[in-house]
């Protein structure tokens, strides 16, 4: 199914729950952000180490979303511009239960210092 932005495949599942990279190597992020040409979920920009925005420059992917509960914007990167997106392949956000910041066995204490503005 072709959207009417390039950069959004509607069919494309999240990558798991929380941020792919930080997971892998025992990290933590703030928000979390969803590709929606691809799936992948990474971590915002105030996050330390904001792998959502380090997949755009990889990939070229264009587009996020926002994975947060309640949350229901749309970026594009090309532009700088917000927007209304099409509905999305389910979940929408990571479980309602996990923490923000989370992992909660990764966030260290002075978590807040760490943040990017």
């Amino acid at each position: 199914m072709k959207s009417e932005r390039d950069g959004i495949n509607p069919a494309a599942k999240p990558s798991g729950t929380g941020c792919v990279e930080c997971s892998a190597v025992g990290g933590w992020w703030l928000h979390l952000r969803r590709c929606v040409e691809c799936g992948h979920v990474g971590c915002c920009d105030a996050s330390p180490n904001q792998h959502a925005s380090k997949h755009n420059a990889a990939t070229g992917h264009p587009i996020i979303t926002s994975f947060e509960p309640g949350e229901r914007w749309f970026y594009d990167y090309r532009t700088g511009e917000f927007f209304a997106g099409p509905k999305l392949h389910a979940p929408h956000s990571h479980p309602l239960d996990q923490p923000v910041p989370g992992p909660a066995e990764a966030v260290p204490s002075n978590w807040q210092t760490l943040l990017h503005e």
